[in-house]
């Protein structure tokens, strides 16, 4: 068993991975045999990730505000607290907050053979970001 304290600061998202003011809270990363990496990511209004893939997939849950999500060819989804989307492995796809609207999720995923999580790709022009999304339930 091993406890971490609270001793890890939140990181400023990366521009090279985020549109807009994205923070970032580690809450679980690989080590010994574990590949699996967590974390919880707070979009302020407007905000959104790249395009991008995980090698194995990846769970986000949402825990407040509103947000958007889509994957390469589908509608952009509305998702709220409590949904939880899973992306298949090499999926390409985006998630962020709503235009007027914080959003909060946790990010599940593992790393691959070479200890990466994520492949990142072009950034999620506003045109592709400001199209209806889907409100279906």
């Amino acid at each position: 068993m091993k406890i971490t304290r609270s001793s890890i600061d939140t990181q400023k998202g990366p521009a090279d991975w985020f549109t807009g003011d994205v923070y970032i809270d580690a809450v679980a990363a690989p080590e010994a045999t574990s590949t699996f990496a967590a974390a919880v990511v707070h979009f302020t209004p407007g905000a959104r990730t790249a395009w991008h893939t995980h090698p194995h997939g990846q769970t986000i849950f949402v825990t407040e505000g509103e947000g958007r999500c889509q994957r390469e060819g589908g509608p952009i989804e509305l998702i709220k607290p409590g949904d939880r989307v899973f992306f298949e492995p090499g999926e390409n796809h985006w998630h962020g907050a709503a235009p007027n609207r914080f959003m909060v999720h946790i990010a599940m995923q593992q790393v691959d053979e070479s200890g990466s999580p994520v492949v990142w790709g072009e950034h999620v022009t506003d045109e592709q970001y400001g199209a209806a999304p889907s409100t279906a339930d």
